[in-house]
């Protein structure tokens, strides 16, 4: 692709747009951050703190721990960790850099105050309301869409900031020019220059969490246990590094990730098994990243399909652009990943999301397997067809009805999910 074409920068733009740092899961963290923001606005601690949200986001708060909160859980722990600690300027690291002497505030503020959990009914599978009182004073803060995408500031009634909720969209790099025959031009073509920063980021970050939940107990161990059962593999260790890092971000450890798509847990899933496998291989530090750069893009295209939240795990779409990044680490031709993503579209797609927690490492593990025995089938010529089930001729047409899958086809299941967890429906 040649660098003067619209394409390409749009392309940069795009994964600069999404691989960005997050400390801890990022629904919890979007309330922070919405809680950091009310905060500022109404220059007073307040005494209640009313949270409205809608049942997706409710569901993926419920099980995780909220970084440098002494191991809190639940949506009042965020709004609280925020209001007491937060720095609005970090966004997704609203919470980064908590003393000690905040992290008691924060519990001795929740114990103190009173908070209200309410269901939102909305027309977004993601949306948040915030609303900080204090005597006759209240600040109210909404989000909607995108984790940090604010569309209404309001003090006393008075609005400080309204828009619609697709204006940042019309801000953000248009994400439907994505195409797989695109991506893999690009990421053949381009000058390593200008995405090397942001890629070396995501590695250097996920994989010291990576590390960091290997050496310590998180979660299930899910790593741990592929190891010890899998043996050393590099099939093995792609699979067990990629859950040790969920492991230990889902429960309360305080390192950041470079997300994808609005996911921690996807931006794990798309680098650390690329790099394991270019690290086994002595792959070049450049082909490395290319391979980087395709597993990223073909999830953010899988999920640009899919939405923000879905009953659709999104470590399915993330681990079939890590068997494409692996792939291309290997020596696969376009051929070659595309037949790896449509192979390991057809094993996993049918794992549920039912919220973040600690078995969304061994999700992605599976995940992982899928896309890596995607591409092991293309080696020994065997491929699922058009026909098979929502497989379907075509690389895009395909993803097309993944993303129909995940955004339409699942929304009574996302309800019932939620039922089934929290007792209320979206």
């Amino acid at each position: 692709m040649n660098r003067n074409d619209m394409r390409y920068s749009q392309y940069v733009s795009i994964l600069k747009e999404e691989l960005v740092p997050a400390m801890g899961c990022t629904e919890p963290i979007a309330i922070a951050y919405g809680a950091s923001i009310a905060a500022g606005v109404l220059e007073q601690l307040p005494q209640k703190v009313l949270i409205e949200a809608s049942g997706s986001i409710i569901k993926n708060v419920k099980s995780v721990i909220v970084p440098n909160t002494h191991h809190l859980k639940g949506m009042s722990a965020a709004a609280a960790s925020g209001i007491i600690a937060g720095d609005p300027s970090r966004k997704l690291e609203v919470i980064s850099d908590v003393c000690e002497e905040k992290k008691c505030q924060i519990e001795q503020f929740l114990n103190t105050a009173v908070f209200e959990e309410k269901f939102l009914d909305s027309d977004s599978v993601f949306d948040l309301r915030i609303t900080l009182y204090a005597n006759e004073h209240h600040a109210c803060v909404q989000i909607k869409d995108t984790h940090t995408n604010v569309i209404l500031i309001e003090k006393d009634g008075e609005v400080i900031l309204h828009k619609d909720s697709e204006s940042k969209q019309s801000v953000r790099t248009d994400h439907t020019v994505l195409n797989m025959k695109d991506i893999y031009d690009f990421i053949d073509t381009c000058d390593i220059q200008d995405i090397r920063d942001v890629l070396m980021s995501q590695i250097r970050c996920n994989y010291a969490i990576a590390e960091e939940g290997m050496r310590h107990d998180y979660g299930a161990n899910i790593g741990k246990v592929l190891m010890k059962h899998g043996g050393n593999s590099v099939h093995t260790k792609a699979k067990a590094f990629a859950a040790a890092a969920s492991d230990a971000r889902m429960n309360g450890c305080e390192l950041p990730v470079i997300i994808n798509s609005g996911s921690g847990n996807q931006g794990i899933t798309c680098s650390i098994p690329v790099y394991v496998y270019a690290q086994e291989y002595g792959i070049s530090e450049e082909r490395m990243l290319r391979a980087l750069a395709l597993s990223n893009l073909t999830a953010i295209h899988e999920k640009t399909k899919i939405g923000t939240l879905s009953a659709f795990c999104g470590a399915v779409s993330a681990g079939a652009g890590a068997g494409a990044g692996i792939a291309y680490v290997l020596g696969a031709d376009y051929e070659g990943v595309i037949h790896t993503v449509v192979n390991a579209l057809a094993i996993s797609s049918g794992i549920i999301c039912d919220g973040a927690k600690a078995s969304c490492a061994a999700k992605i593990a599976t995940s992982v397997d899928a896309g890596i025995f995607g591409y092991q089938m293309y080696l020994e010529g065997q491929q699922f067809v058009g026909g098979d089930g929502i497989i379907v001729k075509g690389i895009e047409n395909t993803i097309a009805n993944i993303g129909r899958l995940g955004s339409s086809g699942m929304k009574e299941t996302n309800r019932e999910i939620i039922s089934m967890m929290i007792g209320e429906k979206e």
